[in-house]
C-alpha cells in the first residue's frame, strides 16, 4: 500500500549547491554494470515483484495515429493488466491496476471518458509542453498543459528547453519549470529532463536538482523520442539528485525512467536501483513509474509462466 507523500513545494534556486555539482563517472559506470550483472530474483519472489512493476507502469500510446479506439483499449487493459484466472491462481486477492495512462492532450478526454465507464481511479496524464522537443513558445506550451487539466488530465508530463542546460541558464530553467508547476495547480508535474539531450552527467544531476527546486512532483528521464533513452547510468544520476534533494529539504520527489524499457527483467532491475539506491518507499507508485508501452506484455508473459510452467502462445494474453 503507497503511503502519502508530502508534496515537494520546491525552493528557492540554490547556485551554491549547483556550482558543488560534481560527477564520478567510472564510478557511476561501475556501479550500473553492476546491476546488469547480478543475480535475477527467481520465483514466487520474481511474481510479487512483477506485480508491483505493474502498478508502476505508466501505460503510453504517444503515436501519431492514436485514435478513440487504441486509447479505450490501452484503457481497458490499464484496469486489468493481468489475466484475472492469472493472479487467482498467485492467491492475489487485491486489485491490480497500473500507475497511469498516459496519452496526448488530444486523447485525454477519451481516456478519461473511458476510465470512467469503468469506475476506475487510475489517473490520465497527459504530454504537454512542446513534447517532444519543448521549441513551441512559452505561452502555447502553458495553454497546452491548461488546456489537457481541462479535459481531466491529473497528470502532466512535460519537457524542458534543453538549450537552458547546454547553455546553463540555470535561472531560466528554473523560471520555466516554476511556471509549468503554477499552471498545473493540484495535477502532479513530471519534468522530463531528456538526459539523452543534455551533453554530460553534471548536466543530468544539476538540471535534475534545478526541477525539484522549481517544485516539479517527479523526474523524469526521456521522452521516448531521443536516440538515447533511460539508461541506467543516466538513472544513478537523477535518484542520487533526488536522494540529496530529500536530505537537503525534507521533500520526496519522484522518478520515472521512460523509453526502450520492454523487458519483464528490465523492470526489475528497476525496481532493485531504486530500493538500494532510495529505499522500498520508492518503490511505491506515488514515488516511481516507468513509462512503457509493451512492457506490460511480457511481464503478462513471464508470470503466466510461473502459474503455468509454460510461456503463453500469442492468442492466449490480451494485447495492451
Amino acid at each position: 500500500m503507497s503511503c502519502h507523500v508530502v508534496r515537494n513545494p520546491g525552493t528557492e534556486l540554490n547556485f551554491s549547491w549547483l556550482s558543488k555539482c560534481c560527477v564520478n563517472f567510472s564510478a557511476v559506470k561501475r556501479r550500473a554494470e553492476s546491476l546488469k550483472t547480478r543475480r535475477s530474483i527467481k520465483k514466487e519472489w520474481q511474481a510479487a515483484w512483477l506485480l508491483r512493476a505493474v502498478s508502476c507502469v505508466d501505460l503510453t500510446t504517444l503515436s501519431g495515429d492514436d485514435t478513440n479506439s487504441n486509447v479505450t483499449r490501452l484503457c481497458f487493459k490499464a484496469q486489468n493488466p493481468i489475466r484475472r484466472d492469472l493472479l487467482n491462481s498467485m492467491a492475489f486477492e487485491n486489485e491490480l491496476k497500473v500507475g497511469a495512462v498516459c496519452v496526448y492532450p488530444a486523447r485525454v478526454s477519451d481516456a478519461v471518458q473511458t476510465l470512467q465507464s469503468l469506475d476506475s481511479k487510475i489517473p490520465v496524464a497527459s504530454v504537454a509542453a512542446g513534447f517532444p522537443a519543448g521549441l513551441t513558445p512559452l505561452k502555447q506550451r502553458l495553454e497546452e498543459i491548461e488546456t489537457a487539466i481541462s479535459y481531466g488530465a491529473k497528470e502532466i508530463d512535460i519537457v524542458i528547453t534543453r538549450a537552458y542546460v547546454l547553455n546553463g541558464e540555470w535561472q531560466a530553467l528554473y523560471d520555466e519549470v516554476k511556471a509549468f508547476r503554477k499552471v498545473c495547480g493540484d495535477a502532479h508535474l513530471k519534468t522530463i529532463i531528456a538526459t539523452g539531450e543534455l551533453g554530460s552527467l553534471v548536466n543530468i544531476y544539476r538540471a535534475s536538482l534545478v526541477c525539484m527546486m522549481a517544485g516539479s512532483d517527479f523526474i523524469k528521464t526521456s521522452t521516448g523520442k531521443e536516440s538515447v533513452n533511460a539508461t541506467f547510468t543516466v538513472a544513478l544520476v537523477m535518484v542520487r539528485a533526488i536522494r540529496e534533494y530529500f536530505q537537503e529539504t525534507g521533500y520526496k520527489v519522484g522518478f520515472k525512467p521512460a523509453g526502450g524499457i520492454r523487458s519483464a527483467k528490465d523492470s526489475l532491475t528497476w525496481l532493485v536501483l531504486m530500493k538500494e539506491e532510495l529505499g522500498d518507499e520508492w518503490t511505491q507508485p506515488n514515488l516511481f513509474r516507468i513509462g512503457a508501452s509493451s512492457l506490460l506484455v511480457d511481464i503478462e508473459r513471464q508470470l503466466f509462466h510461473h502459474v503455468t510452467g509454460r510461456y503463453a502462445a500469442a492468442h492466449e494474453l490480451p494485447m495492451s
